[in-house]
């Protein structure tokens, strides 16, 4: 089902997506693009609704939606709109595979921009390595270094260069030991080394916790002894689970999360009543001064009824990527000749927002942090 004529967004309560996403996922080759000939150059974007990701991609959807329409308000690239597809999958290994076949039906599409989450982001460009070698996958929300995927283009912080700049953060502050909570035993798996080397370098002291039944059973198990302050490790979901029990805890905490976590659902929701939580993000705070920042606010107001969001900023953020190195690519604006131009891992400033997509980058990434207080306030 393709939907030519997208409407402004509103904002769905978070409780009531998950409610839906049961109907929406049987169908997960459903797409939606903006208007425009369809004859023209395209860019497709993977946008993984399952329960777990949709609070982080629906707003990421948001801000790449608003770039595309932007720029095709001012003309497009070179004169000609550009259609944006986004193909909503499960996650799973069926949806993912039926993007190579989306691929396949669109001769014209110049690349794949902005696929999101995390998981879907990393299969994404292991299937596309393996059997799309000619097509960008540029600017996706992965948190992995991409060595050896020679068509993988990614601009965002790493989980391990989050967590190093997290836990630098707390040493700076003067804490001595700090939690660790693994949402579940794969995430363990993944992140556990990169925490050791973490603390082990600033010499703090970590205790691991993961659940062997539920988070929220997890959190109520804490003693009093346990460290106030706890680097959680999952996403929005399992945050809110692990903050049900937090909030029968009589020792006041502080939740360090990272760029998964949406600040915004957790604050419609009032779960850090009793428990700040500060996350890690992979852009710029969105109320900052940058011009790509203040770009960004003032179209997302002009065409979407939609808060502004990191995850928002970051999906707008990886549609401007791909505008500047697709504008200024050499020849015609074809698949090949994007290839071209992104596999030379140019940096650029995007007004503010400094990228190095080079894998061997000796430039840090950029990392901020933002607080959702415990009176429900955002702070950062």
């Amino acid at each position: 089902m393709v939907d030519f004529s997208p409407p402004r967004l509103f904002r769905r309560h978070f409780v009531g997506a998950l409610a839906c996403s049961a109907g929406m996922l049987s169908s997960p080759g459903w797409a939606q693009s903006s208007r425009a000939n369809p004859a023209g150059a395209s860019v497709l974007q993977v946008v993984d609704m399952s329960p777990s990701q949709i609070d982080v991609s629906k707003d990421f959807l948001v801000g790449a939606r608003a770039a595309w329409q932007d720029l095709n308000s001012r003309g497009g690239l070179r004169s000609k709109a550009i259609r944006h597809v986004a193909v909503e999958v499960d996650g799973g290994p069926q949806s993912l595979r039926s993007v190579l076949d989306t691929l396949k039906a669109m001769p014209e599409c110049l690349a794949v921009v902005g696929s999101v989450g995390h998981r879907t982001a990393s299969q994404l460009a292991s299937l596309l390595q393996r059997e799309a070698p000619d097509v960008a996958h540029v600017a996706p929300w992965l948190h992995a270094a991409t060595e050896g995927q020679n068509n993988t283009f990614g601009i965002f912080a790493t989980r391990q260069e989050q967590i190093s700049h997290a836990v630098k953060s707390l040493s700076v502050m003067g804490v001595t030991e700090v939690g660790a909570v693994f949402a579940s035993a794969a995430e363990r798996t993944s992140y556990q080394a990169d925490l050791e080397q973490a603390a082990s370098s600033l010499k703090l002291k970590l205790q691991s916790y993961v659940p062997t039944t539920s988070l929220q059973a997890l959190a109520a198990e804490l003693r009093p002894d346990s460290p106030r302050i706890l680097i959680f490790l999952g996403g929005t979901p399992e945050l809110m689970q692990f903050s049900q029990g937090i909030e029968k805890q009589a020792v006041q905490r502080y939740i360090v999360a990272m760029s998964d976590v949406n600040l915004q659902v957790l604050q419609q929701l009032g779960v850090s009543r009793f428990t700040p939580v500060i996350a890690t993000q992979a852009v710029p705070p969105v109320n900052g001064s940058q011009p790509v920042v203040r770009a960004y606010r003032e179209v997302l107001n002009r065409l979407y009824d939609e808060p502004p969001s990191p995850q928002s900023l970051a999906g707008y953020l990886s549609a401007r990527y791909a505008q500047e190195v697709m504008g200024n690519l050499d020849g015609g604006l074809n698949r090949t000749n994007a290839l071209q131009a992104f596999s030379r891992r140019l940096p650029i400033d995007l007004g503010g927002f400094r990228i190095n997509p080079d894998p061997k980058r000796k430039s840090p990434a950029y990392v901020t942090q933002n607080m959702l207080a415990a009176d429900g306030r955002l702070v950062g």
